[in-house]
């Protein structure tokens, strides 16, 4: 066996998720993010809700928050947004997957928050220019454990919820999405090459809205998971 190479920094830890029920964890590879995928966002977003090919962003392996973490309310911003989201979890990766195969890529799911200092996104809209300052910030992804596909099966419908200090903010259906699971699967795949331990974020439902320090945010997928976080 040949040595491992000496780093001339330390190496990064392994971003990973808990497991629920398991001690064992699930490295991240990557996290893909699918933009205006329930028709009542895409609305309040100003944009029309027609079946228009699905678009992606990224945020980073280790923007994730776990455990039910504080969110720290980042800088640059006055104006950050919560988005709730079902997140499909990759076990088995590959390129041009069919939507009839795609299922048997996914290990698990999760419930995920996708944090955006909107004002931020906003200007980068309005120049034309990548969303990454408005997304890919750090503690910008608060997730739950990954519940095994293997116990819970593929959700298809279900309830999407998001309540901020116990108010109902954002409320939908997993059988509202534009795209269905499979389908982003296989569309992604033919982009990039999925690899074990992508996590896609599947998109989220109207209402999001504006946090501010000290809230309470808390939300759930019927049959997957629940999430909080505290606004810092």
């Amino acid at each position: 066996m040949e040595p491992m190479p000496e780093y001339v920094i330390p190496a990064p830890a392994v971003p990973c998720l808990p497991i629920r029920g398991s001690d064992a964890r699930f490295p991240v590879h990557r996290i893909y993010c699918v933009g205006r995928n329930y028709a009542a966002h895409a609305i309040e977003m100003g944009h029309d809700p027609d079946r228009e090919l699905p678009f992606f962003f990224l945020k980073n392996p280790d923007n994730l928050v776990l455990d039910n973490g504080d969110f720290p309310y980042p800088p640059k911003t006055g104006n950050v947004h919560h988005e709730v989201e079902l997140v499909a979890a990759i076990g088995r990766g590959g390129s041009e997957i069919g939507v009839d195969a795609a299922l048997d890529h996914i290990w698990g799911y999760a419930v995920g928050l996708d944090m955006t200092r909107r004002d931020l996104q906003a200007e980068m809209k309005n120049a034309g220019r990548p969303w990454e300052i408005g997304k890919a910030f750090e503690h910008s992804a608060p997730m739950s454990a990954v519940a095994p596909a293997a116990e819970i099966g593929h959700p298809a419908e279900g309830r999407v919820e998001l309540r901020v200090n116990g108010e109902i903010r954002q409320e939908g259906d997993l059988n509202q999405l534009i795209w269905k699971v499979p389908e982003i699967v296989a569309y992604l795949s033919g982009l990039f090459e999925l690899r074990p331990g992508d996590l896609i974020m599947t998109g989220t439902p109207a209402g999001v809205g504006p946090v501010v320090r000290g809230d309470l945010v808390e939300c759930s997928v019927a049959g997957v998971g629940a999430l909080a976080t505290r606004i810092v």
